[in-house]
């Protein structure tokens, strides 16, 4: 697992999402939807900044809670579309 992908989510949604929070408050495999970090507009925000950041396409199919509920789940998915 490419470990700066992680650490550039962890980033995106600490500055976006949580400001303020202490970094080491968000692991890799909190959940982020379930949890109630990432709403509907925020996971539209997060999937614009990830095709943005990766030039990548990632599919209203991929766009789910299972797939972007954690940041493991999502570096997991960017990585796969990297290719």
């Amino acid at each position: 697992m490419d470990e700066g992908i992680k650490r550039t989510i962890k980033e995106y949604i600490l500055k976006e999402f949580l400001p303020g929070e202490r970094p080491d408050a968000l692991g890799d495999s909190t959940p982020l939807v379930s949890g109630g970090i990432l709403d509907s507009i925020a996971t539209l925000k997060l999937v614009a900044f990830l095709e943005e950041r990766y030039e990548i396409r990632l599919e209203a199919h991929e766009a789910s809670a299972e797939n972007l509920n954690t940041i493991e789940e999502i570096a997991r998915r960017v990585q796969s579309k990297k290719g």
